[in-house]
């Protein structure tokens, strides 16, 4: 149904349409919450979790608001795939699914934007076109909505986690990381047997996916070829071409003779003093 000449979207600067919000069907004299949404076009994100043609990008969202929330607003426009809320407009993040739960940081109470996936994207049109004097109501009898006293109760009771369900978390990361580290231990050491060298200097070559020959390179490998890098450059380096090396050189030369000779004098004088002289 088309809406009435008194009933229409406003549309703001931006390209933003005006979304009312009521709390509950109870606040009909309250003051109404507004939303700015419009159609997510950001040509240069290439993620595949917001689809440019599907998706509604909402501001100034409340921070009563959860994704379950929101889905439940928005479904009235179409069915809704996923909702993800960010503090502020960004790139879509991956989900971690290696980290546990208990140890995911909660979101701060704030104002929000929030990135609606529908099913189809008539859905974002008719979100658009919503008229901005027909309030969405938020919480109903139906899914009513936790504010105040009762939402700091259920936040805590949220926040207490089990031994049970946390020690299983712990177990399943721990067998994950010991079994990084034993494919980790086992790939080093498929290395060093590739790089190991025979009696005579060889060294194993292996073949490519692409079937050229080449030499796997490691750590170790690269070590080895510093060193022998460096014992080149040794060898072809100039001795006593210039003036002041050689002058170097003899002055070396000489400290060490002359640290011999002290030497061997306090030699000489030790035996001089142990030597016992009887003619008779």
């Amino acid at each position: 149904m088309a809406p009435s000449a008194d009933q229409h979207a406003r549309v703001i600067p931006g390209g933003f349409s005006v979304l009312s919000l009521r709390f509950s069907e109870d606040d009909a004299h309250a003051a109404l919450h507004q939303l700015c949404v419009k159609e997510h076009r950001v040509r240069a994100e290439s993620s595949t979790n917001r689809p440019l043609d599907r998706t509604l990008f909402a501001l100034n969202v409340p921070p009563y608001f959860t994704e379950s929330v929101l889905k439940e607003v928005f479904s009235r426009f179409g069915f809704v795939q996923s909702v993800e809320l960010k503090e502020r407009p960004g790139a879509s993040e991956t989900s971690h699914s290696g980290v546990s739960r208990h140890f995911t940081g909660t979101l701060r109470q704030c104002f929000r934007v929030a990135y609606i996936v529908f099913k189809h994207a008539s859905a974002v049109n008719a979100a658009k076109r919503h008229p901005e004097n027909v309030p969405l109501v938020v919480s109903t009898a139906e899914r009513p909505v936790r504010t105040g006293i009762h939402k700091w109760i259920q936040q805590y009771s949220d926040s207490l986690i089990k031994a049970s369900s946390l020690q299983q978390d712990i177990d399943q990361f721990m067998n994950n990381y010991d079994k990084q580290k034993e494919e980790e231990a086992e790939r080093q050491n498929q290395e060093a047997e590739q790089q190991q060298e025979d009696e005579e200097g060889w060294v194993k070559v292996t073949k490519s996916s692409r079937g050229v020959k080449v030499r796997p390179h490691s750590e170790t490998a690269n070590e080895r070829m510093l060193k022998k890098e460096k014992k080149k450059s040794e060898r072809k380096e100039l001795l006593n071409f210039y003036t002041w090396q050689h002058r170097n050189t003899q002055k070396e030369h000489i400290a060490e003779l002359r640290k011999k000779f002290e030497e061997d004098k306090q030699r000489i004088a030790v035996l001089r003093a142990q030597r016992k002289f009887r003619p008779y």
